[in-house]
């Protein structure tokens, strides 16, 4: 999954960056309002993590700005130190989905993120299921047909794309996007080779390849 975040404190944000590496997700940092506004209009996110209290341009404009356009319900969990409840209804009435007050726990936005990603692809429940192939975001755990599946951390953000979106096919402009984000892109192995190595760990048909545009998990 690909996440934005957009934070003016450097020591924050790298450790926000650190922390949500390790969970598997590509992680592409913006310092101010601005930069936030171009990136929002010109990439694919999945989740958002947004400071208020930014230079160039001030988070709540900036989520403003983000629900005015069309089909734009990615979600946005707003970080920030204005604790006054009328902030946090400010923030939730201009959009936001959810709201986390400086300083947090690690532990708590992680918990706080898989659900935002769960509620925005339509599911309750924490676990991605489908023929016989089990993830957990919680523990970045695999299991096909309940046995554990050693995954690299490209490869299960990989999986993790496909299955959130069973039936749809997904460009491969969007899966190197999500795998890669700025600062590593086009670094690692190449998406065919995960793809290669994906079938010979859980089934050939598993993932089927739609040629010339991406890739797709297909309803059993």
């Amino acid at each position: 999954m690909r996440v934005l975040l957009v934070e003016d404190d450097t020591a924050l944000a790298e450790g926000i960056r650190v922390a949500l590496r390790r969970e598997g997700y590509r992680l592409d940092w913006v310092a101010d309002g601005l930069a936030a506004e171009h990136a929002l209009r010109c990439e694919p996110f999945d989740l958002v993590l947004l400071d208020l209290g930014l230079p160039g341009l001030d988070g709540l404009e900036v989520l403003r700005k983000l629900r005015s356009r069309q089909s734009n319900d990615v979600p946005v969990l707003i970080l920030t130190a204005r604790d006054a409840t009328a902030d946090r209804i400010q923030g939730l009435d201009a959009g936001a989905d959810d709201y986390l007050i400086k300083p947090f726990d690690l532990d708590e936005l992680k918990a706080r993120t898989r659900a935002l990603l769960r509620r925005s692809q339509g599911r309750a429940q924490p676990l991605l299921e489908h023929a016989g192939v089990s993830l957990n975001p919680a523990t970045q755990q695999v299991r096909y047909q309940g046995n554990a599946v050693p995954m690299t951390p490209m490869e299960y953000q990989l999986l993790h794309q496909l299955l959130s979106r069973p039936g749809v096919v997904v460009t491969r402009e969007r899966l190197s996007s999500a795998l890669y984000g700025w600062q590593d892109s086009g670094q690692g192995n190449t998406l065919e080779v995960m793809i290669h190595n994906l079938r010979k760990k859980l089934d050939s048909s598993f993932i089927r390849t739609v040629r010339g545009v991406g890739y797709v998990v297909d309803h059993p």
